[in-house]
């Protein structure tokens, strides 16, 4: 009688080294893939809330109307996405070279937001008082 002992197969050790190998590949992988999701997320909101912004300005530009403080939303075109205005008067005390200006400057800080704001643009544009 003879023996085989050629045994073909894996050892349980093989195995178990294997599967971690693939566990920290696949780790690695969809910590990747969900880096990847949150910066194209990241990119898709600053450029929407760069072009409503560019739209609220000029919203603001061709209505005339004066400046006041408010808020508002972009309606069901751009659904979750919403807008706020602060109208006050610029603070010049480190420039005194401008000291007295405050009277004829508007400082207009306009705001794209997402609900709760989780994402944020934020622009701050001076304005002439009398200017359009």
């Amino acid at each position: 009688m003879v023996r085989n002992n050629n045994k073909n197969g894996f050892t349980l050790l093989e195995v178990m080294i294997a599967i971690s190998i693939l566990a920290i590949a696949l780790t690695a992988l969809l910590g990747n893939q969900s880096q990847s999701l949150r910066l194209a997320e990241e990119s898709r909101f600053a450029f929407t809330a760069s072009l409503l912004i560019k739209e609220k300005l000029a919203d603001f530009q061709i209505s005339g109307e004066e400046l006041s403080s408010t808020e508002g939303d972009f309606g069901d075109d751009y659904p979750g996405y919403f807008w706020s205005v602060e109208v006050e008067t610029p603070d010049f005390e480190d420039y005194p070279a401008l000291a007295g200006a405050e009277q004829f400057i508007q400082q207009i800080d306009l705001k794209v937001f997402t609900t709760g704001e989780q994402q944020t643009l934020n622009i701050r544009r001076l304005k002439l008082v009398g200017n359009k």
